[in-house]
């Protein structure tokens, strides 16, 4: 960038007439402003003005850099500018990744107002359920659910994620329903395996707040949560679920809550983010469009206040 800038010195002296002028235009000194001028003939390896007593012009070689010179110095000023005026509006393509179940579900059905409100934003999605590098793969933006990992990201959390263990209460006719965490050990759990292995110590709380480590078994297990939820909704056994991906199951009562009186942690659903000093305007429009879209009571909990089980976690 130095020698641009000196080249936009030499650019306006030539415009000026005077090396003096030039300074005073861009607020240098004389003696600064003459400095760089050398420095640019001394890098390029030519003289490229001219001084007399009473003019200054350019020479051949000085013409020749301000015919070509010039356009590189007016692009560069026209895309710092218009970038100057990007970092404040809501444009430019907008990168995220979301989970596939909770993305297609959730997230899917807002896409088209945010951009109706936005039109000046393209729009990237990625749906996977697998943990994506977002410095890495060159997302401005991902949603992530349950506890974050410590990490260089910046985090805001949109909603809470309450979870549940549940079943059909066929299953529960058949084998009998569990009493206590401990009783879960008996029973057929379907198992999550996320990227940190196999899920089967489901952590719940008792009654006085303590938490109470249970270790479970089963013959399923999937890295693919839609799986699970087929597999419980068909009576296979008592599944971990959050409420937002069974939430129409237990109004309808094709399942209920095993151990309510031993509800699990809460955890949240968070937009992550990379460091960054200057976030852009199009990542902060759409973080707080799914605030207040997510915030408060989810969508997915409205209603449920008189249902037993939301009752146990309040």
């Amino acid at each position: 960038m130095d020698r641009l800038d000196d080249l936009a010195l030499f650019l306006r002296v030539l415009d000026l007439g005077s090396i003096s002028a030039a300074a005073r235009s861009l607020g240098l000194s004389v003696a600064v402003a003459s400095q760089r001028l050398k420095r640019l003939e001394r890098e390029l390896g030519v003289r490229l003005l001219q001084r007399t007593t009473r003019s200054l012009h350019a020479t051949p070689e000085g013409a020749e850099l301000a015919a070509q010179g010039r356009v590189l110095v007016e692009d560069l000023e026209a895309l710092t500018s218009g970038l100057r005026k990007g970092a404040r509006a809501v444009t430019g393509t907008l990168r995220v990744t979301l989970p596939s179940s909770f993305g297609r579900q959730y997230l899917s059905p807002l896409l088209p107002e945010f951009m109706a409100r936005h039109p000046g934003i393209k729009l990237s999605v990625n749906l996977s359920d697998q943990f994506v590098d977002l410095v890495g793969s060159g997302f401005d933006l991902g949603i992530r659910i349950g506890a974050l990992d410590d990490s260089g990201l910046v985090a805001r959390r949109l909603a809470v994620n309450r979870r549940v263990l549940c079943a059909t209460p066929d299953y529960l006719r058949q084998h009998g329903t569990p009493r206590t965490p401990a009783d879960l050990s008996e029973h057929e759990c379907l198992l999550l395996v996320g990227r940190h292995g196999r899920q089967d110590l489901w952590r719940l709380t008792d009654g006085r707040g303590h938490e109470v480590v249970q270790r479970v078994q089963g013959h399923l297990e999937s890295n693919e949560g839609e799986l699970l939820r087929d597999a419980v909704l068909a009576g296979q056994g008592i599944a971990m679920h959050s409420i937002w991906h069974v939430h129409e199951a237990l109004r309808a009562g094709r399942l209920v809550v095993v151990l309510p009186g031993f509800p699990l942690a809460d955890t949240g659903i968070y937009a992550v983010m990379p460091q960054r000093r200057l976030v852009p305007p199009r990542v902060d429009a759409f973080v707080d469009f799914l605030a207040g879209h997510l915030g408060g009571t989810p969508s997915w909990e409205r209603g449920l206040e008189a249902w037993s089980g939301a009752a146990a976690h309040k």
